[in-house]
């Protein structure tokens, strides 16, 4: 077996809970093929979140610092408590400071016995290529439409087969994503966008009042106004695999009017203002607002 791994794949698509899994099954008592056994002393202080053999790392306040990788990495220079492997679950290990992921490379490059590393990302590109190179990846993947419905709906009940399989559209086929969505209840703000966007003449008198009132809607998002901007961008690609040439540049200057916006509230710029231009820009993306 590896000593590390890097589960790599969209967000809510089973990274964490395959690698808990994965930590489950190597240290139960009776395992099966794919996970313990649910019933041992292992897999109960497993699923009581209290096994102190299984340590799970997660970013703090959107990183993970140098101070924490480094008290990680002491502590995997003693033995395990009472198993035969510790497993340390990092998450979302992009998001690890620059002088952090330097500090977990020399753990990787001389890695203690009896650990398990299981790294999970979104993507690679932002890790160091040699945090990358030291482990084994495995990718995962959004589930096909029919099937994410499927799951939604048997997670969401109350919501009909229309309604999960619209969730699934917009989570890109992850589960995880689409039972937040429902969650933080955006679908029917997301509803209202396109129609303000699919609506003809962005410009005329009729036409702005719709867009400010939307924009205000936006706007009051808050700190989920990004998640919208990140289904809005699931939107316009999908608009992109069904145009022609001149539909496609049109959709390429949405994407590129969601990137201004994302990088304007990166910048704390005023949310209503960035809202109110951007979906000037998406109903009118060849005259550009700024």
């Amino acid at each position: 077996m590896p000593h590390a791994y890097l589960f790599r794949g969209p967000d809510g698509v089973g990274k964490k809970f395959a690698a808990l899994l994965t930590a489950a099954r190597i240290n139960c008592a009776a395992p099966d093929d794919y996970s313990g056994c649910g019933t041992c002393s292992s897999c109960r202080k497993l699923r009581s979140g209290n096994h102190p053999d299984v340590v799970i790392v997660s970013p703090d306040k959107g990183s993970i610092k140098i101070d924490r990788v480094r008290e990680l990495c002491r502590s995997l220079s003693f033995p395990p408590y009472e198993s035969v492997m510790r497993v340390v679950i990092i998450e979302d290990v992009h998001a690890m400071t620059t002088e952090a992921g330097n500090s977990l490379l020399k753990t990787l490059e001389e890695p203690p016995e009896n650990n398990l590393l299981i790294l999970t990302a979104e993507s690679s590109r932002e890790l160091l290529p040699t945090i990358v190179s030291r482990c084994q990846t495995l990718m995962f993947y959004g589930l096909p439409v029919g099937e994410c419905a499927r799951v939604i709906g048997q997670k969401l009940p109350e919501i009909g087969p229309d309604e999960a399989r619209l969730l699934a559209e917009l989570a890109g086929g992850s589960p995880g994503t689409a039972l937040t969505l429902n969650n933080k209840e955006l679908v029917g703000r997301y509803r209202a966008v396109v129609k303000v966007v699919e609506t003809a003449s962005a410009v005329g008198v009729d036409g702005v009042t719709p867009v400010l009132e939307t924009a205000a809607a936006l706007a009051a998002l808050k700190e989920d106004l990004p998640l919208m901007l990140g289904l809005l961008r699931m939107w316009v690609r999908d608009l992109m695999t069904e145009g022609d040439h001149i539909e496609i540049d049109i959709q390429k200057r949405r994407l590129a009017a969601l990137d201004r916006a994302q990088r304007q509230l990166d910048r704390n710029c005023n949310r209503t203002l960035v809202s109110e231009v951007l979906l000037f820009n998406l109903q009118s993306p060849v005259a550009e607002v700024f």
